[in-house]
């Protein structure tokens, strides 16, 4: 059974970010980084976001020479408008306590 539930402070977070530049590959450090969480918090999102069709993801081909490939990530179609969902309930919180809350599938 899929229920909908709203994505956490830190997962809200990322999407966001991923969302600054859609089209562009991000990698997980650089996300750890921007947003000050710890890849403890960062990669488990990542990979739900993916498990869920949010994010594509795929190694980095041209890795400098002594240091191995890096996973990359990008919004899919239905991480975009997860985003517009977000950030439309970020600007405006209030919403959200009216009972208007963004949704995605969860297990």
């Amino acid at each position: 059974m899929t229920r909908l539930r709203r994505p956490s402070a830190q997962t809200t977070a990322v999407v966001l970010a991923l969302a600054e530049t859609p089209s562009a590959w991000r990698y997980g450090y650089e996300l750890c980084r921007q947003l000050d969480l710890k890849a403890g918090s960062v990669y488990p999102i990542l990979m739900r976001l993916a498990d869920r069709g949010l994010l594509e993801t795929s190694w980095e081909t041209d890795a400098p020479a002594g240091r191995p490939p890096r996973h990359l990530y990008r919004l899919t179609g239905p991480g975009r408008a997860l985003a517009t969902e977000l950030s439309a309930h970020v600007a405006t919180p209030a919403a959200g306590r009216a009972g208007r809350r963004p949704r995605w599938e969860g297990a």
